[in-house]
């Protein structure tokens, strides 16, 4: 690997700046959703092992460089205390003396949280003098958090300029999952491509036919390359102005050796609701005044045939309005599919993106992929061949 680990690192005695990604969601001052915090615990638990002082450094919510008391990461602390077991040492600033007492206060074998790097304005703007303040705190830097990984700010990309830098636990995960997806994968590889819209997702389509062997279209996307061809989708949401674009990843598609696979037949209702009335029709007989919601039965077969003589799947995005019951079958049945075709060691499988998560959830299916990412938007960009800065800095 190009980049450290922990294992790398002597780690005794040093105060280790550690930047996380624990922006949860929140309700009545409570956190809803524990599991971006349940997932630091094994960098955490490494570094004290090691004999290091782990300093965690996070952002939280969109403050725009303010001081906004409803995000400030002091919220967190309880419930930060209560996954990792130990008690947890707030500091109210991530810079200067302020930050620099809680790190002296803390115990071995205790935790330091330093206040939101997103009030400070330089943090955003990955200004060198506040990276040079964070970096004043501590002598290593380890980045745990790939969801912050496309955003070249101070915390990220700037810190890891200035001091040792290694990849946490949950980086490391990351990139060796991504790597072993469309790096360097074992093939064939298939990637599913869901979602409402194909100008959303253009760069990540046109990247994904030059290095995957199968691509399946799904969602609203399918109904849009559906029109490109010629058939008729009715009152389906498509973006008919998008047309050429599909035409065009479609011809690159085949100069690469890729095959797009659409919808054979498809699920269609006249109204969007859960419980609606529907009937699956084939792909070419969509009612005039009805809207496709689904992917039918023989799409998924022909799917489970494509996943079966895969060796890697990527997934991003739902086959249907999975939203909405029943045109979550589709998406429910093709994840099981996969989920069972990992479990018996014949398919290596990578998730990510905020609908996929809770689409492989509700399913059943997530706890048997290979890898869920959490990351969303630099999972995406790393989908669409982007450079990362906060990677791209680990490698020195």
């Amino acid at each position: 690997m190009p980049w450290k680990t922990l294992d790398d690192m002597d780690l005794a005695g040093k105060t280790v700046l550690v930047r996380v990604d624990i922006n949860v969601p929140m309700e009545a001052g409570r956190v809803t959703d524990m599991t971006r915090i349940d997932k630091i615990r094994p960098t955490v638990e490494a570094i004290i092992a090691k004999g290091g002082r782990p300093v965690l450094l996070a952002h939280f919510d969109r403050p725009k460089g303010k001081v906004v008391p409803e995000m400030s990461l002091g919220h967190v602390v309880d419930a930060l205390a209560g996954s990792l077991g130990r008690k947890v040492v707030f500091g109210a600033d991530c810079v200067g003396d302020v930050a620099a007492a809680a790190i002296a206060k803390a115990a071995a074998g205790e935790v330091v949280l330093l206040e939101n790097t997103r009030f400070h304005p330089g943090e955003e703007k990955n200004d060198p003098e506040l990276a040079a303040q964070m970096a004043a705190l501590g002598q290593i830097f380890v980045n745990d958090a790939f969801s912050a990984a496309h955003r070249a700010h101070a915390s990220t990309e700037g810190l890891a300029r200035l001091l040792p830098a290694a990849a946490g636990r949950l980086m490391e995960a990351e990139l060796k999952a991504l790597e072993a997806a469309l790096g360097n994968p074992q093939r064939p590889v298939v990637a599913v491509v869901g979602g409402a819209k194909v100008s959303t997702k253009i760069e990540l389509l046109a990247n994904l036919v030059t290095k995957v062997d199968h691509l399946v279209i799904g969602g609203g996307m399918a109904n849009t390359f559906l029109v490109a061809e010629g058939i008729e989708v009715g009152k389906s949401l498509a973006e008919r102005e998008m047309a050429e674009t599909a035409r065009e990843i479609r011809h690159r598609a085949q100069k690469a050796g890729c095959k797009i696979h659409l919808p054979v037949d498809i699920v269609v209702a006249r109204e969007f609701k859960a419980g609606a009335e529907s009937q699956t029709v084939d792909v070419l007989k969509c009612p005039l005044d009805a809207m496709i919601l689904d992917a039918g039965p023989m799409t998924v077969a022909e799917l489970e045939g494509v996943f079966a003589s895969a060796r890697t799947l990527i997934w991003n995005g739902p086959l249907g309005a999975f939203e909405i019951e029943p045109f979550n079958t589709a998406t429910n049945a093709a994840a099981q599919v996969a989920a069972r075709l990992t479990r018996e060691g014949k398919l290596i499988s990578v998730a990510g993106g905020g609908d996929t998560v809770a689409a492989l959830n509700a399913a059943g299916a997530a706890d048997d992929f290979t890898f869920i990412s959490t990351a969303g938007g630099a999972f995406l960009e790393w989908m669409e061949g982007k450079e990362l800065p906060g990677v791209k800095a680990l490698m020195g």
